[in-house]
């Protein structure tokens, strides 16, 4: 084996097994990937029910945390105790209600918010946000933005479809590519990928170690813990139904309450 692979190899057991910070704690961290005045599929959240969920982490006493202070608690980093209550907020894709809703929202509520961006949607898809419109997001001091690939393929089908040799180069190309560009705009350090659908194995963790991820993201639905890799942080991936009474018991059960 190259002495360049052994060495991603074994940072990447490293951490898969990285160990957990003294103290437990239940920290969810809550994904959304659209908002809008009405809800046009289930991974819509209306804004309305939005800014609820928002009032409701703050009149119940919960503290939204960057994802950063979260990562950097349990790399140990950071060893400032994390708050009563911590909730983390997050958005795949930097759909264009980001700019147009959530912004707004986040800058009224003073939350800090991680957004997962694949570079190839961004000025380009209808859908998508501007690049200048990221920038006046970043600026807010409220707005990180990481990774989700470049154009956020299905790695399942892909791998199926190619050559291993032509799999290797997509996954390559899907995780450097995005790092790169992100951190040619920003000028900021993307060490953070959400995986495109949820979908990984143990051979694209080791590939993103070996790209320079820190730590990945996938969508199970459960809180992050002391115990749990930083190579496979779980999500919960919100959709139009979790509101009210139900995003209230989601919340409170995720934090151990």
């Amino acid at each position: 084996m190259p002495v360049r692979h052994l060495f991603f190899s074994l940072i990447f057991v490293l951490l898969l097994q990285a160990p957990a910070v003294a103290g437990d704690y239940h920290v969810p961290v809550l994904l959304y990937h659209r908002l809008g005045p009405t809800v046009v599929d289930s991974m819509t959240i209306t804004t309305k029910d939005f800014e609820s969920h928002l009032r409701f982490l703050k009149e119940n006493g919960y503290t939204v945390i960057p994802l950063k202070q979260l990562l950097d608690h349990k790399r140990g980093a950071d060893v400032t105790p994390l708050p009563a209550k911590p909730v983390v907020i997050v958005e795949d894709d930097a759909h264009k209600s980001v700019y147009s809703d959530m912004l707004p929202l986040i800058k009224k509520y003073n939350v800090p918010v991680t957004l997962f961006v694949y570079p190839s949607a961004i000025s380009n898809a209808s859908y998508a946000m501007t690049w200048e419109e990221l920038h006046e997001a970043k600026a807010t001091g409220l707005v990180d933005i990481q990774s989700h690939t470049y154009w956020h393929p299905n790695f399942k089908q892909e791998r199926k479809k190619l050559l291993p040799a032509d799999f290797d180069k997509l996954v390559s190309t899907q995780l450097g590519k995005a790092k790169a560009r992100l951190e040619k705009e920003f000028g900021t350090a993307v060490d953070q990928l959400a995986w495109p659908f949820g979908i990984y194995d143990d051979d694209l963790l080791q590939r993103a170690a070996q790209a320079g991820y820190a730590a990945t993201f996938t969508i199970e639905r459960r809180p992050v813990t002391a115990a749990d890799s930083l190579m496979k942080l779980p999500r919960y991936l919100l959709v139009d139904g979790d509101r009210g009474d139900r995003f209230g018991r989601i919340v409170a059960s995720a934090s151990g309450g």
